[in-house]
């Protein structure tokens, strides 16, 4: 792979940036054909190991994981804890939210996490996960391009490494453990040459879905009977359908000047809407932005269990896509995340 090519999603994931570029709307043309042909699934091996699973939880120290994300991590002073009390009310149904850090616990709070990684260059970054109900009880979705860029599927530095799940991921602790991943899934689309076909042309065609099955805890157990798990559909988005979506947004490692730093999981919620430069990604009103992606967009939320559907995955924001200011998108799961998703629930652990 190019060197450019390695160096450039590093200073985007790493820092939590979403993945599309200015090179998407260029990109909307070939991506139109993309989505008009059927993809296949492509595989990556994860950790195996016992001794692989040990070497991997002890790399994700807590000062790591709250500077996963800074693009210079060397001189990044380590965020400070947030600290926001937990409300134990239930959100009122159907209350839009532009963002605000999650309070109201329930189901939401165990299952859905912080996903981190490292780069083939060395640096970490992060992203956003949820354990969805699977045959396996071991089955995870996130974005594609959290997982590695385009690019041929045997090459080491397509792929990510070190890849850790913190379920409710808190202020650098760990309260339901971390969990290595076995293995992975993308859309065979990613396996384009990079010099052909571009990361936000893969996506802006809907295949930004991926999957992760994750290994057991140290214990023994399937991380679904640890953490519960969100219901997952492959349907039709439908204009105006109120969703929730989560995440771990970080901006505030490299911006001052931003929200959020990654500490606490983030809520938004409001009606979805089609992007007007993207139509097959389907975004909602919300400040979330780098490091949310991969994060669950969730249908028939119930804000009292914290329990909904996952119908998209955080891709990108309206900066690229179009739209109201502060809406976030999403790849909508269809029949190529199905495919992934069949293929995922099947795996051994």
């Amino acid at each position: 792979m190019p060197a450019t090519h390695r160096t450039l999603p590093r200073k985007l994931a790493a820092a939590g940036a979403l993945l599309l570029t200015a090179a998407t709307i260029a990109a909307l043309a070939p991506a139109t054909a993309l989505a008009a042909e059927q993809d296949s699934v492509t595989t990556h091996t994860g950790a195996t190991t016992a001794q692989e699973r040990s070497r991997i939880d002890t790399y994700w120290t807590p000062t790591r994981m709250k500077l996963a994300g800074a693009v210079v991590p060397e001189i990044t002073p380590v965020p400070e804890d947030d600290d926001t009390p937990d409300d134990p009310r239930p959100l009122p149904a159907n209350t839009p939210d532009p963002g605000a850090v999650w309070t109201h616990g329930g189901a939401a709070d165990r299952n859905i996490g912080r996903l981190f990684f490292t780069f083939s260059d060395g640096y970490d970054g992060s992203c956003t996960a949820t354990v969805v109900t699977s045959a396996n009880r071991s089955t995870l979705v996130t974005a594609a391009h959290c997982l590695r860029g385009v690019g041929a599927p045997t090459a080491d530095d397509t792929w990510r490494h070190n890849l850790y799940f913190v379920p409710g991921y808190r202020n650098g602790t760990k309260p339901l453990g971390g969990f290595s991943i076995r293995t992975m899934a993308t859309s065979s689309r990613w396996d384009a040459a990079p010099g052909t076909t571009t990361s936000d042309a893969v996506a802006v065609a809907g295949h930004d879905a991926a999957v992760l099955v994750a290994n057991p805890s140290a214990e023994g157990r399937r991380i679904a009977d640890v953490t519960g798990s969100q219901r997952i559909a492959f349907t039709e988005p439908a204009e105006g359908e109120f969703i929730h979506t989560f995440g771990y947004p970080k901006d505030r490692l490299n911006n001052a000047a931003a929200l959020y730093a990654g500490s606490r999981m983030i809520h938004c919620a409001g009606p979805a809407r089609p992007g007007p430069k993207a139509p097959l990604l389907w975004g909602e009103p919300c400040t979330m932005g780098h490091g949310a992606s991969g994060g669950p967009h969730l249908a028939r939320f119930d804000p009292r269990t914290g329990t909904g559907t996952v119908v998209g995955v955080t891709t990108t924001t309206d900066e690229l896509v179009g739209g109201p200011a502060g809406t976030l998108y999403a790849t909508r799961l269809g029949d190529s995340a199905h495919r992934l998703y069949d293929w995922a629930q099947t795996r051994p652990v």
